[in-house]
């Protein structure tokens, strides 16, 4: 009876396992390093705008592109932190393999490490509009890209209330 748990068990954790790209796991926490981007990739050289002041942390997490991973908590692939410098910033994000992503991006500025809807700005990939209605949480459809075996340039506008 134990063995045929263990079987049923290993098997749940494999179809689980099989949710994300091949070779990817959730809540992989990295150091910045521009490396990833002068390779071949897959990667993302992110050219993050707007950054209202150099204060608290810029955070980066890259989700697998499908709705039930989008912005959930601990769903994210990839996360790097970084101190936040006022204006333009150059961000390499590694991707575990080629498919479907999306980037979302939180200027923590008092660096608390919760979203202080007043105070904190964010940023998605493809710019998607952010208003009162989506509360700042567009669907995936709008910020989904594919991305190949490359190095694929992005511009990510932050904004703030």
């Amino acid at each position: 009876m134990t063995q045929r748990l263990f079987r049923i068990f290993a098997t749940a954790l494999l179809a689980v396992g099989l949710a994300v790209p091949a070779g990817a796991q959730y809540r992989n926490e990295m150091r910045h390093s521009i490396a990833p981007c002068q390779g071949s990739g897959p990667a993302v050289w992110i050219q993050v705008t707007n950054i209202s002041n150099s204060e608290g942390m810029l955070r980066i997490q890259l989700y697998p592109g499908t709705r039930a991973d989008w912005l959930e908590r601990g769903r994210w692939l990839n996360r790097i932190e970084v101190p936040a410098r006022e204006g333009t910033m150059q961000i390499c994000m590694p991707a575990p393999a080629p498919g479907d992503y999306a980037i979302a991006i939180r200027h923590d500025r008092n660096g608390n490490g919760r979203t202080d809807i007043t105070s904190d700005g964010g940023g998605m990939s493809n710019n998607p509009s952010i208003n009162i209605f989506n509360l700042g949480k567009p669907g995936v459809d709008k910020t989904r890209f594919t991305l190949g075996r490359e190095v694929l340039p992005m511009r990510i506008r932050m904004r703030y209330l």
